[in-house]
């Protein structure tokens, strides 16, 4: 097994069990990590202080709840300094629209996943992206027809792959 950090088999067990399930109660965790209730918590309240831990959150049928528009975009910049970077991707954190936004090599800067109310509702973000001399060169849209998965990686097999 090869951890970056240092956790040990039990700390990761620890992170799986919090990734799938949220906020589990103190017994419930040490059943699953199969480790006793207070050395489980401690390790479980180290993590959170270590910062492995980012927050806890649902799982939203979004779907169930409201109509949206779901559109992939990528986005290349004119320029590619550290401060053209740093000014993109600063504004692009104050917006709740974009979803998901990721640094890429190759031909295209970011990807980046948009959740509007409608198309009417993207056009104006993009329109204020624009506008919000950001460099942005270029950008190509994608619409989703449908979210087929969205999930966390399995940190188990992340840190433990299997052998060939």
């Amino acid at each position: 097994m090869r951890i970056r950090t240092g956790l040990d088999a039990t700390d990761i067990r620890i992170l799986g069990a919090v990734q799938k399930y949220g906020q589990l109660s103190k017994t419930k965790l040490a059943e699953i990590v199969n480790l006793s209730a207070t050395p489980c918590w401690a390790r479980l309240t180290r993590l959170r202080a270590e910062g492995f831990i980012r927050g806890y959150h649902a799982d939203i049928a979004l779907e169930r709840v409201v109509d949206v528009t779901r559109v992939v975009v990528t986005v290349s910049l004119e320029h590619h300094r550290k401060s053209d970077f740093d000014r993109f991707e600063n504004h692009i954190r104050t917006v709740d629209a974009i979803i998901n936004c990721v640094a890429t090599g190759g031909g295209t800067d970011y990807v980046m996943t948009v959740v509007t109310p409608n198309l009417a509702s993207f056009q104006e973000l993009m329109d204020d992206l624009l506008a919000a001399d950001l460099g942005i060169d270029r950008y190509v849209t994608y619409f989703a027809t449908r979210l087929i998965k969205a999930v966390q990686p399995n940190l188990g097999k992340l840190v433990s792959p299997p052998k060939r």
